[in-house]
């Protein structure tokens, strides 16, 4: 049995201890202490990482009432049965860790109190905490609700405290949700606002978490999933998205809170010029298409392009198609990819979807399509032509 450090002082970073036991995980050293601050994987919580004699700890598992520190190299005799050890967590890390874990805890009960909305799953991601809860659908104005109860939580500085519960008297405690396991429960309470049933790693008051802020939310399993940061990300992320922000409305010159209109009206500006940019390539498309026609007089008719790009050559093929009864073989070659477009006109009796295998065959490439139309995308340019070549033979062999 493995005695918590961390249960008494989360903030505490080194300790001293007795190695119980030498294991290997998936091949790697681990042992077993009498005694850590070591926190293990649990409850949606990540493992802590930092040395035990100087060597790295890579993971931390659960297992029983014992602690299992996985090693990322090995230690050698220092660390068998007996021995003594010197042990420091990373205390950024932990401290990370912290003021996600206890801001969900606010935002978790800050949910129930707004919109009714319980709890289903907790993850501390690497970058990002994930909360999802059992609601339908929610209206940005009510998160707000959400977000600014949770946040008043925090600047009021309340006391987070941690203590354990006898079976007999956890009814005498308001958890939020009830707990997992049956007999004594540690409970970490957030002064007079949230009762959770939990082991993991907590701030000393509410105003160690700094900030909780809803970043994004999308439906999962009948439920609405919410991505959310505390603390040190929140506070990066906002010098990110701050950054962002003033190069954008840089470049409008315009005021921050003008630019989302700036861009809309850019992007509007935009759209409307890229289809009528379309609408020219379709008429030049099929005037160079009645000049292929008449130039080649040629039922199949094969062309590679290295000044067109494949949407301009995948709209002259199928104008080339749409004039005559003809069959196109077309490439545009670029500099790391090639595209190759296959088409016939609707009276040709040909499925192009036969001819694909060979034309794939002989430029590594990938692609489908229809009876019709065919598109293949090739990394290797230098079988193009001879692709192609092939390809018109085939072609006029079904057809003769």
């Amino acid at each position: 049995m493995t005695t918590r450090l961390y249960f008494e002082n989360a903030c505490r970073t080194e300790f001293e201890a007795r190695v119980l036991e030498r294991l290997e995980r998936e091949g790697k050293p681990a042992v077993v202490l009498d005694r850590t601050c070591f926190y293990p994987e649990s409850g949606g919580q990540p493992w802590d990482t930092g040395t035990l004699n100087g060597a790295p700890v890579v993971q931390v598992l659960e297992e029983g009432d014992s602690i299992l520190h996985v090693l990322g190299g090995d230690p050698g005799p220092a660390l068998e049965p007996g021995a003594a050890v010197a042990g420091r967590i990373d205390w950024p890390r932990r401290f990370d860790h912290m003021q996600q874990h206890t801001g969900q805890h606010i935002l978790s009960q800050a949910f129930v109190e707004i919109l009714s909305g319980e709890t289903r799953s907790f993850h501390l991601g690497a970058d990002v905490s994930t909360l999802e809860i059992g609601l339908g659908r929610v209206e940005e104005v009510d998160l707000e609700r959400v977000e600014r109860r949770a946040n008043e939580i925090v600047f009021r500085g309340l006391e987070v405290k941690t203590y354990f519960v006898p079976a007999e008297k956890i009814g005498d405690v308001p958890l939020r949700r009830p707990p997992k396991k049956e007999g004594t429960i540690r409970v970490v309470e957030v002064e007079g606002f949230d009762y959770s049933a939990c082991g993991g790693t907590h701030c000393r008051r509410t105003g160690e978490v700094g900030l909780v802020k809803i970043i994004r939310w999308d439906k999962i399993r009948g439920n609405l999933r919410f991505e959310f940061l505390c603390g040190g990300r929140a506070l990066e992320d906002y010098g990110r998205r701050n950054s962002a922000l003033r190069r954008i409305s840089g470049l409008f010159s315009v005021s921050d809170t003008d630019a989302p209109a700036s861009v809309e009206k850019a992007l509007g500006e935009l759209k409307a010029q890229n289809k009528a940019a379309r609408a020219l390539k379709e008429k030049l498309a099929v005037y160079e298409a009645g000049d292929l026609i008449r130039e080649t007089g040629e039922t199949v008719i094969r062309r590679i392009f290295t000044d067109k790009a494949a949407d301009e050559v995948r709209l002259l093929a199928l104008a080339v198609v749409r004039q005559a009864a003809r069959v196109a073989l077309f490439a545009a070659k670029g500099g790391s990819q090639s595209h190759i477009i296959l088409a016939r006109s609707d009276d040709i009796p040909l499925d192009l979807r036969e001819l694909a295998p060979l034309i794939i065959s002989r430029v590594n490439g990938k692609g489908g399509g229809g009876p019709s139309l065919v598109e293949i995308v090739t990394p290797n340019p230098s079988g193009l032509e001879q692709a192609l070549d092939e390809g018109a033979q085939y072609v006029l062999s079904r057809l003769s």
